[in-house]
């Protein structure tokens, strides 16, 4: 296969797992889970942190161990396989939840969310292997695309669902839909990379691996500045993907078919605002950019508090959708700069477990406070807190010049 073969094969799993993510984490199934699973109740938020936070914090303790198998093994697509299969089969069964089955609901929720966030860890190791490295930027944003297409594809496949209020049935399509479009990866792409021999376990490779990180991180002040930085306001960003829906739904009575035409524009302006923002980067920064992104996230909050119609939270959507793609692929850039050339995926790795586990706090205090005060726009003030904190510490952050070659602080 050519190599524009495998990226497009590879970017084609990207397609097909947001189906997951826009149909189960951030839009029906939060939906159904707090109105019908939980009766509607405060408590519906509760228990809804509880089960995010779970998976992300099992996520983020596994990933290290799951890092190392990418690394030292040749049986990426294996596991790959065995997580794509988990998540789907989970989805799937999520048809099974009704009104009252709040543990199964968070359980098979729970696996589906491990499944699909495990994956992503043997999805990224093949990037390394489908293109150079002058192109992973390019190539890893192509992916990003495809994602958001994919959203809007498959809320266009459950419309029909959703008019006749069949939701238990859109997450049978999102299954499929996840199934039939990552059966290319599988298919064509292969492992080029050969067992490596070891001698310890992949959990003391991956647990010495974290251990390695942090010894390095502490002689690099200016990226572990900016990697508090992006715990902070990342937080936030995750905690409006999990509630957004809860929010439109409970707060302001949105109807299923309104929440899908505010998502299907959350996902167009999400794309238009990554090229946008991308374009802006490289011309003034990506630290200036992640500055902007987050000003505008803190004005997406403060509207979201002010605004009591629905029509005005269509503008909370097209300002979200444009920060969402933007503030996480220019993080993402601004990594790669910060990043010492021969530590890359060392550094990398703590990244991604930074994101992960970054989804745990932001959650559960919105849930926690919605739940105590029963009111979703005092919760939501908790979100603006974390992109203040992480626009502050992020101001500390030095971009380096272009080419300038990263060296320990003293």
């Amino acid at each position: 296969m050519s190599k524009k073969g495998k990226i497009f094969v590879w970017t084609l799993f990207d397609f097909a797992n947001t189906s997951f993510s826009i149909i189960v984490v951030t839009f029906l199934y939060a939906v159904y889970f707090k109105k019908t699973v939980a009766s509607g109740e405060a408590i519906g938020d509760l228990y809804w942190s509880f089960a995010t936070s779970i998976a992300m914090v099992v996520t983020a303790v596994i990933s290290p161990i799951l890092g190392a198998i990418a690394d030292y093994s040749a049986g990426k697509k294996r596991f790959l396989l065995f997580f794509t299969a988990l998540c789907i089969t989970a989805t799937a069964s999520l048809y099974f939840v009704e009104e009252g089955t709040i543990f199964w609901g968070i359980f098979l929720f729970v696996i589906a969310n491990i499944g699909f966030e495990a994956g992503l860890v043997f999805y990224d190791a093949f990037l390394p292997e489908i293109t150079e490295p002058k192109n992973y930027g390019r190539v890893s944003g192509y992916g990003f695309a495809m994602g958001y297409l994919g959203s809007l594809a498959t809320l266009a496949l459950v419309y029909p669902f959703i008019s006749s209020s069949q939701i238990r049935e859109t997450f049978v399509v999102s299954a499929i839909f996840f199934m039939i479009f990552s059966i290319p990866l599988f298919l064509f792409l292969k492992d080029n990379r050969k067992d490596i021999k070891r001698d310890e376990s992949y959990f003391k490779i991956g647990v010495g691996r974290v251990l390695n990180t942090v010894k390095h991180l502490k002689y690099y002040k200016n990226l572990a500045t900016f990697l508090l930085a992006f715990f902070f306001y990342i937080e936030g960003v995750n905690t409006v993907i999990y509630f957004s829906g809860n929010y439109a739904s409970t707060t302001l009575g949105f109807t299923d078919t309104e929440l899908l035409i505010f998502f299907i524009t959350v996902q167009t302006t999400a794309i238009i605002g990554s090229v946008i923002f991308g374009i802006i980067a490289d011309s003034i920064g990506q630290k200036r950019t992640i500055i902007i992104t987050l000003l505008l996230w803190i004005l997406t909050i403060i509207l979201a508090i002010v605004i009591r119609d629905k029509t005005g939270f269509y503008v909370v959507g097209l300002l979200a959708g444009s920060a969402m793609g933007s503030s996480q692929s220019t993080s993402r850039s601004l990594m790669s700069k910060l990043t010492p050339p021969d530590k890359k995926t060392e550094f990398f790795g703590f990244y991604s477990f930074f994101g992960k586990s970054s989804a745990v706090l932001g959650p559960l205090v919105f849930g926690f406070v919605s739940y105590m005060s029963d009111s979703q726009r005092i919760a939501i003030f908790t979100i603006a807190f974390f992109f203040l904190i992480g626009l502050f510490i992020l101001t500390k952050v030095k971009e380096p010049e272009p080419e300038k070659i990263i060296q320990p602080s003293e």
